[in-house]
C-alpha cells in the first residue's frame, strides 16, 4: 500500500467512523432545559466536538490496522 492510498483509506475511514461517533452522548437544548433564543431546540448543548474527534481518530487508527493488515495478507 502506498503512502497515498493509506491516506486516503484512514481519511475515509476517519469521516466514517467520526459520523457514527457524533450522536454519542449528546443532550439537545430542550433536555437541558436552557434553549438559547434563535436556535434550534433540537440542537446540543455542548457538542464536545474535541473529544469526540480524539475518540474518532483512536478508533480510526484502530480500524485502520486491520484493514493494513488485511491489506498486506492479500498481498495486494
Amino acid at each position: 500500500m502506498t503512502f497515498a492510498s493509506a491516506f486516503a483509506v484512514y481519511f475515509v475511514v476517519w469521516w466514517t467512523v467520526l459520523f457514527a461517533v457524533l450522536p454519542f452522548g449528546i443532550r439537545s437544548q430542550v433536555e437541558t432545559g436552557e434553549v438559547v433564543e434563535g436556535s434550534e431546540p433540537g440542537a446540543p448543548a455542548v457538542p464536545g466536538l474535541r473529544r469526540k474527534a480524539l475518540i474518532t481518530t483512536l478508533i480510526s487508527f484502530v480500524v485502520f490496522l486491520f484493514v493494513w493488515y488485511g491489506w498486506a495478507a492479500l498481498g495486494l
